[in-house]
């Protein structure tokens, strides 16, 4: 028996769960998100007490997760912009921040192949103050249901091993 969308949204929510904070039914600008995948790491040093500071780094990744029945290169467009927006204000800039990672993950029937093409190709990275105050890219990864193949950018690839992992032909 075939998974419905999502039954897959659920077990790769539960993937994701065991190091991200999940949030559900998340709403940014006019778009409801099924669920969102927050990570935050923060590494200090010190020296002989938690008073004698070495050093401090943070990390986040904001992880977007997208499920629809098929996927254009319109909507595509418009999620990508979406997560991208939301996703740097949610990013604070500072000397202990070193880097985040905004994703976009998506769950669809069938993806045109003008959006394909636009998966692959999407790039952004920023650096703040010369990456002194860390640096953010973005990801993007996907899985086509009815052809269970697997797409993302080049900077994607550790979701997009997430989603092969979890429905890849290996899978359990």
């Amino acid at each position: 028996m075939e998974m419905t969308r999502e039954q897959r949204l659920s077990k790769l929510l539960d993937a994701y769960s065991h190091h991200y904070d999940i949030e559900r039914d998340v709403t940014v600008e006019h778009i409801t998100y099924p669920a969102m995948a927050i990570y935050y790491l923060r590494d200090e040093n010190y020296v002989l007490s938690k008073k004698n500071v070495l050093n401090v780094v943070e990390k986040h990744e904001y992880v977007y997760f997208y499920v629809t029945e098929h996927l254009g290169v319109e909507d595509l467009q418009l999620q990508i912009e979406t997560t991208m927006t939301d996703g740097l204000g949610r990013i604070k800039p500072s000397p202990e921040h070193m880097s985040s990672m905004v994703k976009l993950v998506i769950l669809a029937d069938t993806i045109d192949e003008e959006a394909k093409q636009l998966i692959k190709k999407t790039r952004f990275q920023k650096n703040y103050r010369l990456a002194l105050h860390g640096w953010m890219e973005y990801h993007i990864a996907a899985m086509e249901i009815s052809t269970k193949s697997f797409l993302s950018n080049p900077a994607g690839k550790g979701a997009k091993k997430t989603l092969e992992q979890n429905f890849g032909s290996g899978a359990k």
